[in-house]
């Protein structure tokens, strides 16, 4: 068996770290096309609202199982890239909800359903910082 070729250990985590996320943006999408198709406050609103939060349940426990996988340094990265994500992304959602109560909506620009894309952001920024810190 050659060096190159990963173990089928490692193939399938980064199978998992591939699929399962795609998985819960497809389906997010999904529900973000059928909602603009269906009567607000209808049942079928009700099930495609809801319709992504299984997929995003599957994305918490494949990440779950992946850090506990992890080497004390791998741990220790994704803890710095979460220890800045976290208050960052508490500030997007606060700031954001903030401004629509003083009555700046956002809507079609930075309302919430438009801007948790950016919440990953920090994650990956700190991410990268923690990976480059440690390297």
């Amino acid at each position: 068996m050659s060096a190159s070729v990963p173990a089928p250990r490692a193939s399938s985590a980064r199978l998992v770290t591939i699929l399962v996320p795609a998985g819960f943006v497809l389906a997010y999408f999904v529900a973000r096309l059928g909602l603009e198709k269906v009567e607000p406050g209808s049942t079928a609103a009700l099930l495609l609202a809801l319709f992504p939060v299984p997929a995003f349940g599957l994305l918490i426990l494949a990440y779950t199982r992946a850090v506990r996988s992890m080497d004390e340094l791998a741990r220790r990265i994704h803890l710095e890239a979460l220890a800045l994500a976290f208050p960052l992304a508490l500030l997007v959602a606060f700031t954001a909800g903030l401004l629509d109560l003083a009555g700046f909506p956002g809507a079609g620009n930075w309302d919430l359903p438009r801007l948790w894309p950016l919440l990953l952001l920090p994650y990956w920024l700190g991410l990268a910082r923690a990976q480059r810190r440690y390297a």
